[in-house]
C-alpha cells in the first residue's frame, strides 16, 4: 500500500519486543509495525479491524511490563514518529512535537533557551506521548512539575480521524491522565513563557550528577515502579525500610542505590518482575497498612500468569 511517496509495508509477524523496553524483557508481537506518520497509522489501524485483530500502542518502553508470552494482535510502535518544530511567539517558546519525540529531545530545546522545564525533563525517560498518559512528572520541589504544566493541546488519533483535546478538557491526576481516550496521542502541543534562568545549566548539572549518585541509571530498569502514597510517604523509602535493598527474584533485583528502582540483573524473565512487584506490595502492606500502586502498565497475555 501507498501514502504519498512511500510503500507501507505490511506489519511484521512474531516480532520481539524485548529490545523494545526499558526492562529488556518479555514475549513477541502477533504482528508489528512502526508507522513514521499518520497515513501509515490510519493505514495499520484499518488493517487491524480488517484482520479483527487487537491494537497495543507501544511508545518508548519505559514504564511497561511486556508478558513472556508476548502481545496478542498489532502491537503499533511509536518509534519512528520523530517530527518536530519549535518558535518564538508572543514571548513563548512553543514545541508540537509527535508521539515518539523523546523527553531529553524536548529537555534540550528548553534548555538551549534556559527556560525553567529542561529541569522538569531533566532524567525523564520516554517520550512524550507517554509523557502525556501518565502525566509524568518529578519529586523535587520545583515548577513546572509535571506534564499537564506545560502541555497546551493533544491531536489524538481516534480510529478514521484525529480529534484536538485542549489542555483543560483533559482530567489531569497524580501519574495519570483522562478524557482524552480511547485513541493513541499523536501530536503533542507544549509551551511556555520565554523567561531565561541565568542558572539554569548549573542547576540541571547538579540534578544529573545527584541521579547518577542516587539511581541505579546504568541498569535496566523501568525507572520509578511505586506511585508515591497520597498520604505523604515515598515508595522508596518505605520499602528501604522494609529491608528490601537487594531483595532478587531471579535475575530481577530492588536496587540497592534506590529501593523504588527493580533491575534486569542480566537475565530476568516478565514474571520474575511481576512477582517481585507483587512481594514489595505484599510486604510493604503488612509493615505499614499501605498498598502501593504501581506506575507500571502490564501489556500482553498475563490472565494465567
Amino acid at each position: 500500500m501507498k501514502t504519498g511517496n512511500s510503500q507501507v509495508r505490511e506489519p511484521y509477524c512474531s516480532y520481539s519486543l524485548s529490545g523494545l523496553n526499558s526492562w529488556k524483557v518479555g514475549g513477541k508481537a502477533d504482528f508489528f509495525c512502526q508507522p513514521e506518520n499518520k497515513e501509515e497509522i490510519f493505514y495499520y489501524l484499518q488493517w487491524a479491524r480488517k484482520q479483527n485483530r487487537l491494537v497495543t500502542f507501544l511508545g518508548g518502553g519505559t514504564n511497561v511490563l511486556i508478558s513472556d508470552k508476548g502481545i496478542e494482535g498489532l502491537v503499533i510502535g511509536l518509534q519512528k514518529l520523530k517530527t518536530f518544530r519549535e518558535w518564538e511567539e508572543a514571548d513563548r517558546l512553543h514545541i508540537n512535537a509527535l508521539a515518539g519525540v523523546s523527553k531529553s529531545q524536548i529537555m534540550q530545546i528548553f534548555l538551549k533557551h534556559k527556560l525553567a522545564p529542561a529541569l522538569f525533563l531533566c532524567g525523564l525517560p520516554g517520550d512524550v506521548g507517554g509523557g502525556v498518559v501518565m502525566n509524568a512528572g518529578v519529586g523535587q520541589d520545583i515548577f513546572p512539575k509535571e506534564f499537564k504544566d506545560i502541555v497546551d493541546w493533544i491531536r489524538v488519533i481516534k480510529e478514521d480521524k484525529i480529534v484536538l483535546i485542549k489542555k483543560e478538557e483533559i482530567k489531569w491526576e497524580y501519574r495519570l491522565s483522562k478524557g482524552w481516550g480511547p485513541g493513541l496521542i499523536y501530536e503533542v502541543g507544549m509551551s511556555w513563557p520565554v523567561e531565561p534562568l541565568p542558572d539554569v545549566q548549573e542547576r540541571l548539572k547538579n540534578m544529573a550528577l545527584k541521579r547518577t549518585q542516587s539511581q541505579p541509571l546504568q541498569s535496566a530498569s523501568c525507572g520509578s515502579v511505586f506511585k508515591n502514597p497520597l498520604t505523604g510517604e515515598k515508595s522508596g523509602a518505605l520499602i528501604e525500610q522494609c529491608g528490601l535493598k537487594g531483595y532478587q527474584i531471579g535475575q530481577a533485583c530492588i536496587s540497592k542505590k534506590h529501593a523504588n528502582f527493580i533491575v534486569n540483573m542480566g537475565g530476568a524473565t516478565a514474571i520474575d518482575i511481576h512477582q517481585l512487584i507483587q512481594y514489595t506490595r505484599k510486604t510493604v502492606q503488612e509493615k505499614y497498612n499501605i498498598l502501593l500502586e504501581p506506575e507500571v502498565k502490564y501489556l500482553g497475555r498475563w490472565d494465567d500468569n
